[in-house]
């Protein structure tokens, strides 16, 4: 993989999410790529796949289905999708850039682990294609600023134009909530504390059986200095850069010693 970005007018792009084919923040991305670079194509799911993470359906077939010029549907999640654009319809010449979202709502945090939009771009990063995850940030999904979205995703990628990619590392990229005039800033960040699934509310269905419901609310922090919700929470876009070596490497000689 090369360092860095081909000529952006030159660039082909491949775009997917998670709140599939028909979400606004889809529309919007596809607005910011078309400007930006030369050969754009749409590869998102069929439905809704938000909290999918980066689940692979391997037990059903897969439909790729063509619903306008360079622009498709899987029936199956942004993983699924990512690799059957990769492996198939763009089989002759892979992307340069893979783009995910942009995201009804912020992946901060903890979130990027349960993130259908975060996990798009890590099967990007893995297929060795540069990798940018996109979400807005929203106290109100029925208000997203996906105005915001389109101003700071293209002053983003514009400046991207000159990074040095290192292997195995995507971007996550979270919006403000905020009009774009009202950005600050676009920070260069790291992941915050911000878990889901602290409230879960209990029920009985109409047959008697016992469910539960996980909440959305989060247990988060925004005054850790240098985050991802410090930034946002302060106005700013923040700019993520995630690892997929899991390895937590302090640990390796203590566990030798002990296991050895």
């Amino acid at each position: 993989m090369p360092d860095r970005l081909p000529d952006l007018r030159h660039a082909r792009v491949l775009i997917s999410n998670d709140d599939g084919i028909h979400a606004p923040g889809l529309r919007s991305l596809e607005r910011v790529a078309r400007r930006l670079f030369g050969e754009v194509w749409v590869v998102a799911p069929d439905t809704e796949q938000s909290a999918a993470s980066h689940s692979l359906t391997m037990r059903r077939p897969l439909y790729l289905r063509k619903v306008g010029r360079r622009r498709y549907t899987v029936d199956g999640t942004p993983t699924d999708c990512v690799l059957i654009a990769v492996h198939q319809l763009l089989k002759d010449q892979p992307p340069d850039l893979v783009l995910s979202g942009v995201n009804l709502g912020g992946n901060l945090g903890e979130d990027a682990t349960y993130s259908g939009t975060v996990a798009a771009a890590i099967e990007g990063t893995l297929l060795g294609i540069r990798s940018i995850a996109f979400s807005q940030v929203c106290a109100d999904r029925s208000d997203a600023k996906w105005a915001t979205a389109e101003v700071c995703a293209e002053q983003v990628l514009q400046r991207l134009d000159g990074f040095a990619w290192p292997r195995s590392v995507l971007l996550n990229v979270n919006f403000p909530d905020v009009p774009a005039r009202a950005v600050s800033s676009i920070a260069v960040t790291t992941q915050g504390r911000h878990k889901i699934g602290g409230a879960i509310v209990e029920g009985q269905d109409p047959r008697g059986q016992r469910f539960y419901w996980i909440g959305g609310e989060r247990e988060q922090d925004h005054g850790l200095e240098g985050t991802d919700l410090a930034a946002v929470h302060a106005g700013a876009v923040s700019v993520t850069p995630l690892c997929l070596d899991l390895t937590h490497r302090d640990s390796l000689a203590p566990l030798a010693a002990i296991l050895a």
